[in-house]
């Protein structure tokens, strides 16, 4: 089935909803936005600190979180992009309220602004300690009851259509490559549809997923960025995967872990060992509000020197019942597990979170696809450099995500559909049934990610990675030959792609630098900033 739409948005998150509120009442077409899952379970739900905006100057400015933006990322980040956002942060924040987000306020009717670590200032926007939830929620109510977007739950997205569908040869050479929209499986058919666009929005979130642990839901695992590699796009810094210091310790819940906010830190919170002794005075002189990537080594670090599963997050001090007003739903879901914040320790442990690498785009968000934009997790826009300052990934979705509508609005009438596209060919492949061959192999690229791919690398443990994945690959790519398309052998085919992006931007940088830390090249591994 052929489906024409003049916005093709991929993803529902944050970014995908942004953007496709921004362009849904230009006059200029119609906007197709597509979900994997149901539109409420995107990544964006799971954010609970807080985004960031300077919206208070009689205490902050541009230049102070320009600042801390450029500190958190080893000075990696583009400076173009890090003020992009910075400056563009408070309209964006309008843009949200607009649409009926909601944020925490004073008595007064001032925002009540939580300071995170890395931040010099108290600057982060939330509600309660569910922001993200509330930033999707709204949006999400905005979508569906706009009369120019017409949304695709539980519709996945196999590959983007370009000229190399055209019979024409495509390299990482080819100058001109061209987006003309995707092919998108139909979950009540089983059959891949064409969705033909003359502007494609790449928001597929991240790639937490392909870790054996991490704090990202399972629908995670990068598929825009491997859609984009696959198309000849360029993707860059894939190997600054961020993990999250904390996130509760519980066996039995690896996958998503429970986020414990790093406003907790901020409020106060101090990391401790089980037994009651502080550690991070040893690393940084910013003790328990270190940037993550400091905080996250340090726990690894302690875990490691004594065999420990967990550290600890002590909130004893604190006054109970702000505790429990500040942050009452991980409060519940402690209580759920048997421990009350207020009185006892939470256990803590890192996890793999955030990625700053993706798709590179400018500062229109255009990839290096043209007609092809990519916004959120799943693009690299230099903001971020080698590693991420809490909290300000919402606000870079949003100032791009409007960054993206505004130049895609002024350039939609050069475009046409491309009626030539041919209908996918599934001729010939048979129905999977060996669904254990996918469940085993998406187990193992977890295993590879986090034993080899971790917070600490090494030549050695990559190189392994990346021969353990260049064989799955091997396999899958012969299955997927083989079979009929289903979301979970193109999901698994996303992993290894993302694997080995990350391990080959790993090896390539021959440095420990931001987030990606290796003993073949030390650095100072706690270097205070």
């Amino acid at each position: 089935m052929i489906h024409k739409f003049d916005f093709l948005v991929i993803g529902g998150g944050i970014a995908g909803m942004s953007y496709a509120l921004s362009v849904a009442n230009s006059g200029k077409g119609k906007v197709a936005l597509v979900c994997k899952t149901s539109l409420g379970e995107a990544n964006t739900a799971k954010a609970q600190g807080g985004i960031a905006a300077v919206t208070n100057l009689a205490i902050d400015n541009f230049e102070k979180h320009i600042h801390d933006t450029m500190v958190a990322g080893d000075y990696i980040s583009d400076p173009e992009a890090v003020k992009h956002v910075v400056c563009n942060a408070p309209e964006a924040i309008r843009k949200l309220i607009g649409w009926g987000v909601n944020f925490d306020k004073n008595g007064d009717g001032t925002y009540n602004l939580h300071r995170e670590g890395g931040h010099s200032d108290f600057r982060i926007l939330h509600h309660a300690d569910d922001t993200g939830f509330e930033i999707q929620r709204g949006l999400m109510e905005a979508v569906r009851t706009n009369c120019n977007i017409t949304v695709f739950e539980n519709h996945y997205a196999v590959e983007i259509i370009t000229q190399h569908h055209l019979g024409i040869k495509v390299t990482r050479r080819t100058p001109d490559i061209e987006c003309y929209g995707a092919y998108i499986l139909n979950p009540d058919t089983k059959k891949v549809d064409t969705f033909l666009s003359k502007v494609t929005l790449m928001a597929t979130g991240g790639v937490g997923a392909v870790y054996a642990m991490t704090s990202n839901p399972v629908i995670a695992t990068g598929d825009g960025i491997a859609m984009v590699y696959r198309a000849k796009g360029t993707v860059k810094d894939m190997e600054f995967v961020q993990f999250h210091p904390t996130v509760l310790y519980n066996p039995s819940e690896t996958h998503p872990a429970f986020l414990i906010t790093e406003a907790m830190r901020g409020y106060g919170g101090v990391l401790r060992l089980p037994d009651g002794k502080e550690f991070m005075q040893k690393y940084d002189k910013r003790l328990s509000l270190a940037p993550r990537d400091i905080v996250a080594r340090a726990i690894d670090h302690e875990m490691k020197i004594h065999g420990l599963n967990h550290v600890c997050l002590d909130l004893t001090h604190k006054d109970a019942e702000e505790t429990k007003r500040h942050f009452p739903h991980i409060y519940e879901k402690c209580l759920s597990v048997g421990i009350d914040i207020t009185k006892e320790y939470i256990p803590v442990c890192p996890s793999a979170h955030y990625i700053c690498g993706g798709i590179k785009v400018d500062l229109n968000a255009e990839s290096s696809i043209h007609r092809l934009y990519a916004v959120g997790e799943c693009s690299c826009t230099g903001l971020h450099g080698g590693n991420r300052l809490a909290s300000n990934s919402l606000i870079e979705a949003v100032v791009y995500a409007q960054s993206a509508s505004a130049h895609s609005l002024q350039t939609i009438d050069n475009y046409d559909f491309n009626t030539n596209v041919p209908e996918w060919d599934d001729e010939g492949t048979m129905t999977n049934e060996e669904h254990v061959l996918i469940t085993q192999s998406i187990r193992e690229v977890g295993e590879i990610m986090s034993n080899y791919v971790g917070i600490v690398r090494s030549d050695l443990r990559l190189k392994r990675a990346w021969a353990r994945l260049d064989l799955l690959y091997e396999e899958t790519e012969s299955l997927f030959k083989r079979v009929t398309a289903t979301k979970d052998i193109c999901e698994l085919r996303n992993m290894i792609n993302v694997g080995y992006l990350i391990t080959r931007q790993a090896i390539e940088r021959k440095e420990s630098r931001g987030l990606h830390y290796t003993v073949d090249y030390p650095k100072h591994a706690y270097d205070q900033k």
